[in-house]
């Protein structure tokens, strides 16, 4: 694929940009997906890595989006960098990482996010906030800071890979610039789209 056609390489240029830039997590991105009723559900996560390959994030498998992406694969992500006046959507089909990246990142994070990933039922109703304050110093007793302890099965990394990424950028007079890379049959395809 020519530099030209390769979206990643037009993404790597914003993204390292808004790095600089955006004040607050640039790396946050919407995530859409779609429940057993065709209901759309959107919340944001962080981006933890990107390549030719899609864009990384990181769950709890059971909680709301992670029961969405595992009945319906097809999400959106959505970058909005208010202070470049810029974001990205991309569409795509989403499936696990290796256990073996989702163990890497796991052991990466702060102690008590680690923690925190064994102790809560994400998405499930909590009965009060001090049953989740004594699952985390259970937990927190079971897997001492000065160790390295496991990842638990149903937390770990999803992968999206992408098949349509468009490049919105604001101009004067809502005349913005939306620039569109699109695989087909194997070949990226890039076309603009009317403001």
């Amino acid at each position: 694929m020519s530099d030209k056609l390769n979206p990643i390489i037009k993404f790597k240029e914003w993204f390292d940009l808004a790095t600089e830039k955006e004040i607050n997590d640039p790396n946050a991105m919407c995530l859409s997906t779609v429940d057993d009723n065709n209901s759309p559900h959107s919340r944001m996560v962080l981006l933890k890595d990107y390549s030719d390959a899609g864009f990384i994030f990181y769950t709890n498998y059971e909680s709301n989006k992670g029961n969405d992406i595992l009945r319906n694969t097809n999400v959106c992500l959505n970058f909005h960098w208010k202070s470049l006046l810029r974001q990205i959507r991309i569409e795509g089909k989403v499936e696990k990482v290796s256990k073996e990246i989702s163990d890497k990142y796991f052991n990466s994070r702060h102690y008590l996010s680690r923690i925190g990933a064994w102790a809560s039922n994400q998405s499930k109703i909590l009965k009060s906030r001090s049953d989740l304050e004594d699952k985390i110093e259970f937990y927190k007793g079971k897997y001492p800071e000065s160790r390295d302890f496991p990842r638990p099965d149903n937390w770990g990394g999803f992968i999206v890979k992408y098949s349509k990424i468009e490049f919105w950028e604001d101009m004067p007079h809502r005349i913005h610039k939306r620039e569109v890379f699109e695989l087909k049959n194997d070949d990226w395809f890039t076309y603009t789209l009317s403001p």
